[in-house]
């Protein structure tokens, strides 16, 4: 165990959370997403696990120590509902929530067509599957900076 730091965050999350860079982005995905066929094309090339985990309670695990990215105007995605773009089902909302929290300020997530989102979540830096069963629980997230308190901000 270590201070300050999420038990949920294994050893191989935490090398990939800190090995991306500023604008590099990861998937939290649920567990109908097809994780392991997605996973072989980014950049980590497999698949990270947190298997018996919500994909809400990965968004707070994660953003514990992940800052979201402040020069981009939608650094928060998420894949919407087929059929119904507007439609937010409760595992967004759960999530929408604790976004919000770890960032201490509203950060919207802007919804990705289903195809669309499978098609970015192949560039990203890495995806993490859930044990998440409801669906649509999949999420992009770009990373941010962490600046000294005298730099400039966005």
């Amino acid at each position: 165990m270590l201070k300050n730091l999420d038990p949920l965050l294994n050893a191989d999350i935490l090398h990939a959370l800190r090995s991306m860079g500023h604008g590099d982005e990861l998937v939290i995905c649920d567990a109908n997403f097809p994780a392991d066929a997605v996973a072989r094309d980014t950049v980590l090339g497999k698949p990270l696990r947190l298997d018996g985990v919500s994909s809400p309670r990965a968004v707070r695990a994660v953003l514990s120590v992940l800052p979201l990215d402040t020069f981009v105007e939608h650094p928060a995605s998420r894949m919407e509902v087929v059929g119904e773009p507007h439609t937010i089902p409760a595992v967004q909302r759960e999530a929408q929530a604790e976004v919000n929290a770890a960032e201490r300020r509203d950060v919207p997530f802007v919804s990705i067509e289903r195809f669309a989102f499978y098609e970015r979540a192949r560039r990203a830096y890495c995806v993490i599957a859930t044990g998440e069963d409801r669906g649509y629980g999949c999420f992009v997230f770009t990373k941010g900076v962490l600046l000294a308190p005298d730099a400039p901000r966005a």
